[in-house]
């Protein structure tokens, strides 16, 4: 019990430098990682944008259309059984 006591203050200022020690490995790590990322290029980054945007018209025009099939229906089966 007593060298708990004593180890005390030695382990309390490991956790306060510790936690520094941490940080600047963790941030080292990080600036390694980013130095290997291979960033696209312009012509990539507007080619995929230009995709996108594409496939979401395209998408958003069909669910548009689904819409509006879904309704039609919905609509003449309320009509053909009477309700208005």
């Amino acid at each position: 019990m007593v060298d708990n006591v004593k180890e005390a203050p030695a382990r309390a200022l490991e956790g306060v430098t510790g936690w520094y020690g941490n940080l600047r490995t963790f941030l080292g790590e990080v600036r390694n990682e980013l130095r290997r990322v291979t960033w696209p290029s312009r012509k990539e980054v507007y080619g995929t944008t230009v995709v996108v945007i594409l496939t979401s018209i395209f998408f958003g025009l069909y669910l548009w259309g689904l819409d509006q099939v879904f309704e039609k229906s919905v609509l003449s089966l309320f009509r053909y059984f009477g309700a208005k």
